[in-house]
């Protein structure tokens, strides 16, 4: 085991808890803080100990780890009059999992820094069954040294970890990835509806089209959920929003036009207004009107 013992881990929704309950398993002494407590209580049934605050559950550890929804929520959590930021000891790691700004991711390290606390932004890729199979994808931002003291604690709950470069690089990686899954989820999604119009049996058209060169991780792992008729979240599409409205700001301020990306924010932001932003991703099928 590492040096490295004590977690505070904030966010204990889908993701969260799989993840927390897999550094528990490697016997990391681990407390936990959710803004809904009952999504902590089995982790706190498992031997976790709950703290009443983001600032309580920062105190004395080693590492902070976050995975929350929005970046106005990261920012509170770290920033905020209770936060961790205000909490953490010198030396300590936080490491943020949330697909947040990088703009943030920044400022978070540039804050932290000055108190003597080491700052990493970790987003992370893999849906509900990656954080279940401990098989994430982590894109690492902030200094190497930090990447290297915390590679051991990565590699409990992901598989492929990759240091992209300075605080902000991670979340940069990782929208990088969102955009590209935004367009093989519409792509297949279209293809679909494609079939159906055409009066194919979309069954068929599956099994033949996901095993050739068309086939997506997109395809097999998410929409054949819909096409199952389960809609229930490991990825929820209002958080697909969120994140590729942050690419669509960050993709202005870079000088680069992501037309893909608007297209699919736009059928979820639609997909929003009809209430089901908190459906699965793969519910962008009834956007297609191959489900209902």
């Amino acid at each position: 085991m590492i040096a490295l013992k004590k977690i505070g881990f904030i966010g204990t929704g889908i993701m969260g808890a799989a993840m927390a309950g897999h550094l528990m398993d490697a016997g990391f002494e681990v407390s936990v803080y959710n803004r809904t407590k009952s999504k902590a209580d089995k982790l706190v049934e498992r031997g976790a100990k709950w703290c009443s605050s983001p600032g309580e559950c920062a105190k004395g550890q080693d590492v902070v780890i976050t995975i929350v929804g929005y970046p106005k929520d990261v920012e509170q959590v770290y920033l905020g009059e209770d936060g961790i930021i205000a909490n953490a000891k010198e030396g300590a790691y936080v490491v943020d999992m949330t697909t947040s700004s990088p703009i943030l991711a920044e400022k978070i390290y540039n804050v932290a820094k000055s108190k003597g606390i080491n700052a990493v932004d970790a987003p992370v890729t893999g849906g509900d069954t990656g954080a279940k199979n401990a098989t994430l994808t982590i894109f690492v931002g902030g200094d190497e040294t930090s990447f290297n003291a915390l590679k051991p604690m990565f590699e409990v709950i992901g598989k492929n970890i990759a240091y992209m470069g300075a605080a902000g690089a991670g979340q940069k990686a990782k929208m990088s990835n969102q955009i590209a899954l935004a367009g093989a989820l519409a792509g297949a999604c279209e293809a679909f509806a494609y079939a159906k119009a055409a009066g194919l049996d979309i069954n068929k058209v599956y099994d033949t089209v996901s095993t050739g060169s068309a086939g997506s991780v997109q395809m097999t792992n998410i929409v054949k959920r819909g096409l199952d008729g389960d809609f229930n979240p490991g990825f929820m599409m209002k958080h697909l929003a969120k994140d590729l409205a942050i690419g669509n700001e960050t993709g202005t301020a870079y000088g680069t036009a992501l037309p893909i990306l608007a297209m699919v924010l736009s059928q979820l932001r639609n997909m929003e207004s009809q209430g089901k932003g908190n459906e699965g991703t793969q519910a962008l099928l009834k956007y297609y009107n191959v489900t209902e």
